[in-house]
């Protein structure tokens, strides 16, 4: 189902390939007329967001999308299309015309880990988009419904080694970081827990909140308001050091399992051969309003760490992401049809 929302006037593959996808657009931009740089852009903007309204990723594109609108000039339009762990809304965004008009708000489950996780993909992750940039790097908040007996990461694991089978994880869906990170609790602190996957994550939260669910390894940003107004309760972040906003939360390392790691990361893309001009100049837009004082605390205030780049410094990291994830998947023993 698709939702739209209007604001205000205003694997394993090669990096190759990604630098191939630059090169290309370059060569098209050579081609190109000499005003088409100056026509970008010349209609509303559409950020797909591959998750339900509410959740982490749609958040970040709403704050990035409303103040890119004043900076381009254009309308941004945010189209929610949720399903398949973010596939159905990447699939969308690879199809759409390449000409910078339609972007893409890309995670960490979309361009690392479902390649990986899924047997068969409607879409290829590296060839089908041209990088942006990262908007933000976000840890990921162990949350617990108050009514569940554990109120630390120790006593979780010894009730769901007690109780085999019985905790039950959301997420936003299979293949999402948030998904991912449960399986690697689950690996590293050798417990059974039962995933529950949603059509992202704000009615994955609801069912947190409602009881329905024990537990949920959220984005911080759609977990910390519920965090600060007692509704669940925190046991630990998922990222090597504590948060700023959560400093008296400790990491799960910290809290009893050694070496866990896990960050999630958010960034735009827009469909490979897309001319090299306007990825440029979507680049410069961007980066620029992430670094406005507005942007940078509605961003920190979600729990997130605003983080901008080149494209290629992107398609980099993006490389290394999928090295990493990849190595969990297989782990993990995770695997969809």
């Amino acid at each position: 189902m698709s939702h739209t929302n209007r604001f205000p006037s205003s694997s394993r593959r090669s990096f190759g390939a990604l630098a191939a996808a630059a090169v290309l657009s370059t060569g098209l931009l050579a081609a190109a007329p000499a005003g088409a740089q100056t026509a970008f852009p010349s209609k509303t903007l559409t950020i797909i967001v591959p998750f339900s309204a509410g959740g982490t990723t749609d958040i970040l594109a709403r704050i990035v999308g409303q103040a890119l609108s004043t900076e381009l000039g254009q309308p941004v339009v945010i189209d929610n299309r949720a399903g398949a762990g973010g596939n159905i809304g990447a699939q969308a965004a690879a199809k759409a015309a390449a000409d910078g008009h339609t972007l893409f708000m890309g995670t960490v489950g979309t361009h690392a880990i479902n390649a990986s996780l899924y047997k068969k993909m409607p879409f290829d992750p590296i060839k089908d988009f041209a990088p942006l940039t990262r908007v933000a790097n976000v840890p990921n908040l162990l949350v617990a419904n108050p009514a569940q007996p554990y109120k630390s990461v120790a006593e979780l694991i010894a009730y769901a080694k007690a109780n085999p089978g019985k905790v039950n994880f959301g997420s936003s869906g299979s293949g999402s970081s948030i998904h991912l990170s449960g399986e690697l609790f689950k690996s590293m602190a050798k417990v059974d827990m039962v995933h529950v996957p949603y059509k992202g994550s704000a009615p994955a939260v609801t069912d947190l909140l409602g009881n329905q669910i024990g537990i949920m390894f959220d984005n911080m940003p759609s977990a910390i308001q519920h965090v600060r107004s007692g509704k669940l309760r925190p046991l630990a972040v998922t990222t090597a050091k504590r948060s700023p906003e959560l400093p008296d939360v400790p990491t799960i390392a910290e809290a009893g399992v050694p070496g866990y790691e896990a960050t999630s990361w958010f960034g735009l893309f827009v469909p490979a051969g897309t001319p090299a001009a306007v990825v440029t100049r979507l680049n410069t837009a961007i980066v620029k309003v992430l670094a406005q004082p507005d942007v940078k605390k509605k961003i920190s205030d979600q729990g997130a760490e605003v983080h901008s780049e080149k494209p290629e410094q992107f398609a980099a990291f993006i490389q290394k992401e999928v090295v990493k994830w990849g190595k969990v998947v297989r782990e993990s023993g995770a695997s969809l049809d």
